[in-house]
């Protein structure tokens, strides 16, 4: 299963026209947040309207530049995973949306406490099961902390400690995260793959290959991180 991340569009749908044609031959998308630009929130809807049109399968959370109610929107565009859980192929899909709160400048920054209850539902199944779920994709527009994916300038981990306590307790097959521009990385918790692909904004997106499924156990075969020409 070929898989295209991106996350961090800001507003500006152009960048998906540059990978149209290519996503053709991606059996999904996974889309970390930030439909929006920076202090720009009406530039959101151009975005999704864009990105609805751009697969026919994306599954997507709102960042902390969206306003915190666009995820009734996404929603209303069969795309969102942010508090609920999907199926595709035998892929499990949840999400958590928005940011920390850091900066106070942005309209989705929530407690950590808020940005772990969106996986609630995949808490409540797993009650009553300590076995890994290896069919789980994750988007977490926040990314775990002290990981690769959640380092700012100056060297700060401004990651959520809940997101990567749930990914060490979950080990869940793949995390994509956003948020944090300038670490666009990956890495690993365990088990668990971890990407941040960057900026589509700044032309920074990720691949990855999902093999498995059908009584084989899932496995991420590979992943990159690509930049647009």
């Amino acid at each position: 299963m070929k898989v295209l991340i991106l996350s961090d569009g800001h507003g500006v749908p152009s960048r998906l026209d540059e990978l149209a044609d290519a996503a053709k031959s991606y059996d999904m998308v996974l889309y970390g947040g930030d439909f929006a630009a920076l202090v720009d929130t009406a530039t959101a809807l151009p975005f999704l309207e864009r990105l609805a049109a751009f697969h026919d399968r994306v599954f997507a959370v709102t960042g902390n530049c969206d306003e915190r109610d666009f995820r009734e929107t996404v929603d209303e565009y069969d795309m969102c995973v942010e508090g609920s859980l999907s199926y595709f192929s035998g892929l499990m899909l949840a999400g958590s949306g928005g940011g920390s709160k850091f900066t106070g400048l942005t309209p989705n920054e929530r407690s950590d406490e808020e940005l772990v209850g969106d996986l609630r539902l995949v808490e409540e199944s797993a009650a009553d099961s300590a076995d890994s779920w290896n069919n789980l994709v994750v988007i977490a527009h926040n990314p775990p902390h002290g990981t690769k994916l959640d380092t700012i300038a100056n060297g700060m981990h401004v990651g959520s400690p809940l997101i990567r306590s749930f990914i060490e307790a979950r080990q869940p097959l793949l995390v994509v995260s956003g948020h944090i521009h300038e670490s666009f990385a990956i890495d690993a918790l365990g088990s668990s793959t971890l990407v941040n692909p960057g900026s589509l904004a700044e032309g920074r997106y990720a691949v990855a290959e999902i093999t498995g499924g059908n009584g084989k156990p899932f496995a991420v075969s590979s992943i990159e991180l690509k930049t647009l020409g």
